[in-house]
């Protein structure tokens, strides 16, 4: 089960965003993301947060039509997009799609995507995905695939102290068993050389960005 969550930060490409969503999609919506959901024309399973930021008549509008609002309280430890990707995980999602992570506030962008440490899925994957730009996590001992075209920019940025024994397959520049510093920028503006590619790693954890070019989707 794919879960799509819609935090309430920016939607750069809305429609790219819809094309995105699958039939057998289990949408849930992070406080004012239920206002996303409305604008693209769908309907979320649940509305996970304090719900400062979803308008009342939003939410009211949904609980008539069935949606579960599961309220927490204003004065907390989580994020809204946290408590809605717990909730997920809790539920069996296998995989997880997030929109709306980013934002004008760098405290929640950078926050949304650390987020992605919390998110284990052995049998899936998680992505925080904005128009063309999409990020994942990479922890050491797996393989991160990439698909996308040829010239689509790939970075790679370490998050918890250095990253060792990256090896890379079908990148421009690449990298055998190397070693990425925590902080420093040798694995950002790599180049997919190939439809499809993939980065391994030994020990760490690698934020995998990558950017596609104007026309293509995310599949």
């Amino acid at each position: 089960m794919r879960a799509v969550i819609f935090a309430n930060g920016r939607l750069s490409d809305p429609l790219m965003d819809r094309s995105l969503l699958r039939a057998d999609d289990w949408i849930l919506a992070a406080d004012g993301g239920a206002v996303h959901c409305r604008e693209l024309g769908v309907v979320p399973a649940a509305v996970i947060g304090d719900l400062d930021s979803a308008p009342a008549d939003e939410v009211d509008r949904l609980k008539a039509v069935g949606v579960e609002i599961i309220r927490h309280p204003q004065r907390k430890d989580e994020t809204d997009l946290e408590l809605a990707i717990a909730y997920a995980c809790q539920a069996g999602a296998d995989e997880v799609l997030i929109l709306g992570a980013m934002g004008e506030r760098w405290d929640q962008t950078i926050a949304n995507l650390l987020l992605l440490s919390l998110i284990d899925l052995p049998s899936g994957r998680a992505l925080i995905v904005d128009g063309l730009q999409q990020v994942g996590l990479l922890r050491g001992g797996e393989t991160f695939p990439l698909r996308g075209q040829p010239g689509d920019v790939v970075s790679l940025l370490p998050i918890a102290g250095d990253a060792s024994g990256v090896t890379t397959d079908g990148l421009e520049y690449s990298l055998q068993a190397s070693t990425l510093r925590f902080g420093a920028t040798r694995g950002v503006s790599n180049l997919l050389l190939w439809t499809d590619a993939s980065i391994s790693l030994r020990e760490g954890k690698v934020l995998v960005v990558l950017i596609r070019k104007p026309a293509e989707l995310v599949t």
